[in-house]
């Protein structure tokens, strides 16, 4: 559906009212973006792009700026951010909102102006009439993190922008690499992008040449040299962690993340979910969940729940002082080598 309405937008195909729903922010900001550039030209922005966040204005006032022509210009984008009066969530501060006034609005919108709610919630109240009618009267977009397919599409998309070529193995590790989180692939592909220059080939070494491990993927790749009994790798990457001042405690605080995620996605799969659901359900995307399924098939759900009691139990003695953090990461990891 997203990469519909921006197929739409680049052609300059506009609708009087969007609804942008979910936490993905750098979804939002694009679509917002393409919006923006097919609305507007840079010179009319000044006088005809208005951002208002309701948690700071009475969205009243932002539908009188909607219902204002437009100057020097055919139309005027008006950006409501943060309508938390379409969710079942309490009221931030005191303002009241006249709902009564959007919903008139909505139900005979301006024909110069684009109208955009901004909404970064995982879900809205569906029983409100308010909530109804802005759906029934926009096109809304759902802000979800991007399948595997969507998102190899989506980098390609962006190289293909840049005149650059991506081989598979190339864009299977730039998502290991930055965890698919899609700002900092972004930024990442413009890095490799200026790096091979107009016409070049991006492979899986200048990826890794490239692109900055994350502490995630420090982690991921140490449970993963510990499953596969490297031990010597392992270590490597734990002592790289500490000569890089990464605290002792978040990297346990990693650890405990990544083998609760091995065992919600092995009793998940278990149950018979598969990939997509169990990243609706863990909320993670399905790339993690993917490697997850990968890593969690070489254990038993009952060692993983043991790791865990003896990662609370480290928790435990570090944050009382009982025993020195470091030896406490490195009596862990010599006990999972015994597995």
């Amino acid at each position: 559906m997203i990469f519909d309405v921006w197929k739409d937008l680049k052609k300059n195909k506009l609708q009087s009212n969007y609804l942008l729903i979910g936490k993905e922010a750098f979804l939002m900001q694009e679509t917002v973006q393409l919006i923006e550039d097919a609305a507007l030209l840079d010179e009319e922005r000044d006088f005809n792009l208005s951002i208002y966040d309701m948690e700071e204005t009475e969205v009243e006032i932002a539908i009188e700026d909607a219902e204002t022509l437009p100057f020097m210009g055919e139309r005027r984008v008006v950006i409501i951010k943060n309508p938390i009066f379409l969710t079942s969530e309490k009221k931030k501060g005191k303002i009241e909102h006249r709902v009564d006034k959007l919903e008139q609005y909505m139900n005979s919108p301006a024909p110069y102006t684009i109208l955009i709610l901004l909404a970064p919630y995982e879900k809205l109240d569906e029983r409100k009439k308010i909530t109804k009618l802005i759906k029934k009267q926009s096109v809304v977009i759902e802000m979800n993190a991007l399948s595997d397919q969507e998102t190899i599409k989506w980098i390609t998309s962006i190289a293909e922008k840049e005149a650059v070529y991506f081989s598979q193995e190339a864009v299977e590790e730039l998502m290991l690499l930055t965890s698919s989180d899609l700002m900092n692939m972004f930024q990442e592909i413009k890095k490799l992008s200026t790096y091979v220059g107009e016409g070049g080939s991006i492979t899986p070494d200048t990826v890794k040449l490239l692109v900055a491990r994350s502490l995630e993927q420090n982690i991921f790749d140490l449970i993963d040299h510990v499953i596969h009994r490297r031990s010597k790798e392992a270590l490597q990457i734990f002592y790289d962690l500490l000569k890089n001042n990464e605290e002792p405690i978040k990297i346990l605080s990693l650890l405990v993340n990544q083998f609760r995620l091995l065992l919600h996605v092995k009793e998940l799969s278990n149950t018979g979910y598969g990939q997509q659901q169990i990243a609706a359900t863990v909320k993670v995307h399905p790339f993690r969940v993917k490697l997850a399924l990968q890593q969690a098939k070489l254990f038993k759900a009952e060692e993983l729940a043991q790791i865990l009691i003896n990662l609370a139990e480290a928790d435990y003695e570090m944050k009382t002082g009982k025993k020195d953090k470091q030896l406490l990461l490195e009596l862990f990891l010599l006990k999972l080598f015994e597995k």
